[in-house]
């Protein structure tokens, strides 16, 4: 099984944001009803139903921009360090890109697809752009320098390992004689 490293871009610190007059809260709710609007979808499709939204009108049928959805990530955390791991099926490593900026890691993809098929009397031509982005705090006691990332066969694996004094010690403890 062949990987293939995958660089991890480190941004300089920003600096410490000046107060906004006017808080940034409708994007929070957008966010959220996006996922919510996710969610729907991915039940009424399993049912073979249309989308809630084009069910209502309020998205049309023939969509000009193509969406990929979140990715599928798994965090999982042992002695040495935490790991998560994306599956980006039929995404290729030049279309990933995996920053760290202060204490956020942020995956980012873009998938593009064409389809171009002849036939005697038929021409068919599809083309789908899609981008992707996840965001994920670093937990504290992270060694940063060290974070690694690997593609291969569709999945994105980032290594977050543990600076020596957040990892756990264990002590033997001997019996008395």
């Amino acid at each position: 099984m062949a990987h293939t490293p995958v660089e991890v871009k480190r941004t300089a610190p920003t600096p410490a944001p000046t107060p906004a007059p006017t808080p940034a809260v409708p994007d929070v709710w957008r966010s959220f009803r996006t996922e919510m609007d996710r969610l729907f979808d991915r039940f009424a499709t399993g049912f073979g139903m249309p989308s809630f939204g084009r069910m209502f009108g309020a998205t049309p049928m023939l969509r000009t921009e193509f969406t990929l959805p979140t990715p599928a990530v798994d965090i999982t955390e042992d002695d040495a360090g935490y790991m998560v791991t994306a599956e980006l099926p039929g995404m290729e490593e030049k279309n990933v890109e995996v920053t760290l900026s202060d204490d956020l890691l942020t995956i980012k993809g873009e998938k593009t697809a064409e389809t171009e098929k002849k036939d005697k009397n038929t021409y068919l031509s599809e083309r789908c752009y899609g981008a992707f982005q996840r965001s994920f705090m670093v937990p504290e006691g992270v060694d940063s320098d060290k974070i690694k990332a690997d593609f291969a066969k569709g999945v994105l694996t980032v290594t977050l390992p543990k600076a020596a004094p957040a990892m756990k010690k264990t002590i033997e403890v001997k019996k008395a004689a």
